[in-house]
């Protein structure tokens, strides 16, 4: 076992090492945050900073408990700022300090530093820090292992390839779950599980009904990769006895995505070239949470391959949108500054009639933007200018984005 340098955030966030932009490190509870933010302190004592000049302070750690009222903690860092050298302040889960945003905003303005913090919640992005701090932030999102990063830390398994993605479509990459024995996998993930029900979902929201948003967050994570609607999924959870509004879903669909646990994932009509606002899917940031939520009798074989292709995009810095064409839909129109491309992705194409269904997806696409099919096929069959590629090629890809 290793710990593995999360590189493909890294290479994004050197550029900001010296900025005065606020460095904002979002991302699930246990996606490995911290460690991300120890592998950046180390390279800036590589660079010669020193050690001095560097303040971390993690507020999930007991000994820190006076930290979490914002006095405390201006006074705490304001106390550490001896010499005129450029100091490095990394503060790990501050959504737990209420008035934050103010003790970030005095230090940026009136001292030489650059300043990180980290939360599992993404409203960090929003209220107060938002409004003192515009255009002055920079977010970054974090996901667990992508396969890339669960293959280091596998890197002296014997088990191949397909083996390691067996074993990650089951279990994910939370790092977490990656090091601990098989018996205890399932153990730790619903512990994590319910740790972002509680902390970050229940204790800082309104919640009217524990028990219905624990009903709309199975069912989101079950239904992985597939069209939401809050009005079916009230329908739903109301024939099976739990009463619930149609606004109440939405809500607490906007809670659930808040803490980093799903994403919601809009329609672009391509014809049109505009963003939908009706039917969008909903993708699980870590493929163990599918494991413990999904339907056991349902399909879930394209489930997985679709969510890993998403997060593996996501974890690449890539915007994502699912693509409605005339008379269908194609699974990911993919952008950043630089690029567009678009993925059809499914488990194997079996029979000609999945391959018409694939690759006839892009019939009213008339555009000149690259277009792959991406399956856990060994063959593969490019058709019209259609790219196949094989699943495992695709996420070892080096990360060109």
């Amino acid at each position: 076992m290793t710990n593995v340098k999360r590189e493909v955030y890294l290479k994004r966030l050197r550029p900001f090492y010296n900025s005065e932009m606020i460095k904002v490190i979002t991302g699930m509870r246990r996606a490995g945050k911290s460690v991300l933010m120890l592998q950046i302190i180390e390279e800036l004592k590589e660079q010669g900073i020193s050690k001095d000049n560097i303040i971390y302070i993690n507020l999930e750690n007991f000994e820190n408990r006076k930290l979490l009222q914002d006095v405390e903690l201006f006074k705490y860092i304001k106390d550490k700022l001896i010499n005129k050298k450029k100091y490095f302040i990394f503060i790990d889960e501050i959504q737990n300090v209420k008035g934050f945003e103010r003790v970030i905003n005095s230090f940026r303005s009136t001292n030489n530093c650059s300043i990180f913090i980290t939360g599992s919640n993404s409203t960090l992005l929003s209220g107060e820090l938002a409004t003192l701090l515009s255009g002055r932030i920079v977010n970054f999102n974090i996901l667990p292992f992508k396969f890339s990063e669960f293959l280091e830390f596998n890197k002296k398994s014997k088990k191949s390839k397909d083996q390691l993605l067996d074993e990650y479509f089951k279990w994910g990459g939370i790092p977490l779950v990656c090091k601990i024995a098989e018996d205890s996998k399932y153990n730790v993930l619903e512990s994590i599980y319910s740790t972002i029900v509680l902390r970050d979902i229940i204790n800082r929201t309104n919640t009217k009904s524990v028990i219905s948003l624990e009903k709309v967050i199975d069912f989101l994570i079950a239904n992985s990769a597939k069209t939401i609607s809050g009005t079916n999924i009230s329908k739903v959870l109301n024939s099976n006895g739990f009463k619930v509004s149609t606004p109440s879903v939405y809500e607490y669909i906007n809670n659930i995505v808040n803490s980093c646990i799903i994403d919601k994932v809009p329609r672009y009509d391509i014809r049109g070239k505009k963003i939908l606002s009706f039917e969008e899917k909903v993708y699980v940031k870590d493929l163990g949470f599918f494991n413990l939520k999904k339907d056991k009798i349902s399909k879930e074989a394209g489930a997985l391959v679709e969510t890993v292709v998403y997060n593996e995009l996501i974890a690449r810095g890539y915007k994502i949108y699912v693509g409605k064409t005339y008379k269908g839909e194609v699974d990911f129109i993919v952008e950043n500054k630089d690029e567009r491309f678009y993925i059809q992705a499914c488990y194997l194409l079996s029979d000609e009639k999945i391959v018409q269904r694939e690759f006839g997806a892009y019939n009213n696409i008339t555009n000149n933007y690259p277009k792959y099919v991406i399956s856990m096929d060994k063959i593969l069959i490019n058709r019209d200018g259609i790219i196949h590629k094989n699943l495992i090629d695709f996420l070892l890809e080096i990360d060109k984005s």
